[in-house]
């Protein structure tokens, strides 16, 4: 019986190779479609992830910050204040004041309610500051007329004040948990990184970039807020803006700060990638007032071509592929149909020498299922072909990051890549080029062949419905 079957459908095939190639061309065509959108999407999807490392320096998941409060609130209103004796005469005058980047801080528990999160595979802690130094002298210049300043007849004459401003970007690290924090999007170019003992030691670990500018180098010491701390490492960021220009253990930074058991930044890493909406909805029913960035949130904020490319590839790309699909089956399960019903003669003549209609049945869908499979290889050359030819011609799409990102950005400013988003927002607004690449991943080609399939099934289940109506006298009347 198999024997006969594969005879017959053989044959049958071989002398409708016309009806064979339109069937096969029009899922061919459909399933090259999906090939090239879904190469193109995760094309898209890469050159994303390619800017989002290069304008935010992601190291993680997804980060965990405070909400932001609301005006009635007053929190976060304080800020700090320098005061300066103008009766010092021209003696140079030094101050320096740690500020908690964003004004918002979580408690330290905070962490540990994040990693007993289920999909939570690890959670970090870390504290971002900023040091504000201001140095400067006074003139106080020289009393003129009668009385004394600020009296009548009294005045000063000459006099004024010279003052610089230095900030400098601190990132407290958890080091303990060395696969997690701001330090992960950089990489140790001189030197060496924290050891799990430092938690509050007098080390830092600088930005090359911020080295090189302050001409500082390993075993070097650092001044920061009256703290001597050795410079253990240069890091080198991965990404076009560091995370932070200097970084010290976690501990250190809470003592330096006076902001102990707290923290503006938790590090999150998910133990699947599919289960990140999940870890974040989880995130939010525990800790109602956090702020959960992900890199689909920065995505958000990145516009230009790549955003509007990403947005047709996911969108009408999706859909068109969708409909040209469902066409080619519609088309293919008409046309198969209409076949069967041209070979009336040839099934009912069948019927009556014995065949059952299951038998006939199973003959028009084994060779539906066929012509799928040839379009399927078709489609596949075709789609691998376009992907190619997207990828050999290389278009360049352009990314920017959003106006407000020196505000802060998604997750605010101790969002991830915060020191990135300030750094932007210093510099202005810039734009990134970057190549589009079209590549086909194995779920891609595996999802050709299930298309592939599914559509000689659809086009054999037509041909079945007609050709299991067909009756021995239908025959009889065609050849009289």
């Amino acid at each position: 019986m198999p024997h006969m079957f594969l005879t017959y459908l053989r044959r049958e095939l071989r002398r409708r190779r016309r009806t064979a190639f339109i069937v096969a061309s029009g899922l061919a065509l459909g399933i090259a479609l999906v090939i090239v959108v879904g190469s193109v999407s995760t094309g898209m999807s890469r050159a994303q992830e390619e800017v989002l490392e290069s304008l935010y320096g992601l190291g993680t998941d997804m980060t965990v910050t405070k909400a932001g409060p609301d005006p009635e609130d007053g929190e976060g209103a304080e800020r700090p204040r320098f005061r300066f004796d103008a009766r010092e005469g021209e003696e140079e005058q030094s101050t320096e004041r740690l500020m908690v980047q964003g004004f918002r801080t979580l408690d330290a528990d905070t962490v540990d309610t994040v990693a007993e999160q289920d999909g939570v595979a690890a959670a970090a802690g870390g504290l971002n500051l900023t040091s504000v130094r201001v140095d400067g002298e006074f003139d106080p210049g020289e009393p003129r007329g009668q009385g004394r300043p600020g009296e009548p007849g009294g005045r000063i004459e000459g006099g004024g004040a010279d003052f610089r401003v230095d900030t400098r970007t601190i990132g407290g690290v958890d080091v303990r948990t060395p696969g997690l924090g701001p330090l992960t999007s950089a990489t140790i170019t001189d030197g060496r990184g924290f050891a799990r003992d430092e938690t509050d030691a007098e080390v830092a670990v600088v930005d090359g970039a911020h080295a090189e500018s302050e001409d500082l180098s390993v075993g070097d010491t650092l001044d920061i807020a009256g703290t001597d701390f050795e410079i253990v490492g240069i890091a080198g960021a991965e990404s076009d803006q560091p995370a932070a220009q200097i970084y010290i253990p976690l501990e250190s930074a809470q003592k330096l700060a006076d902001a102990e058991d707290a923290i503006t930044t938790v590090y999150v890493q998910a133990t699947d990638s599919q289960r990140i909406d999940e870890v974040e909805a989880a995130i939010h029913r525990e800790i109602p007032d956090a702020t959960v960035t992900t890199a689909a949130d920065l995505a958000k904020t990145v516009s230009g071509s790549l955003g509007t490319a990403a947005e047709l590839a996911a969108g009408v790309g999706r859909w068109l592929s969708i409909a040209v699909t469902a066409a080619a089956f519609l088309v293919a399960g008409l046309l198969t149909s209409a076949a069967v019903g041209r070979r009336v003669r040839e099934f009912g003549t069948l019927k009556a020498l014995g065949w059952r209609s299951g038998r006939i049945t199973r003959q028009v869908v084994g060779e539906a299922v066929v012509n799928g499979l040839l379009g399927g290889a078709l489609g596949i050359a075709l789609g691998c072909a376009g992907a190619y030819v997207v990828t050999a011609v290389g278009p360049t799409l352009t990314a920017t990051p959003a106006a407000d990102a020196g505000a802060g950005g998604p997750g605010g400013a101790d969002g991830p890549g915060g020191g990135a988003l300030r750094a932007l927002g210093q510099t202005g607004e810039r734009t990134l080029d970057v190549a589009l690449t079209a590549p086909v991943d194995l779920r891609t080609v595996a999802l050709a062949v299930a298309l592939a399939v599914t559509g000689g099934l659809v086009a054999g289940a037509f041909g079945a419905w007609r050709a299991s109506r067909l009756r021995p006298a239908d025959a009889l009347r065609r050849v009289a």
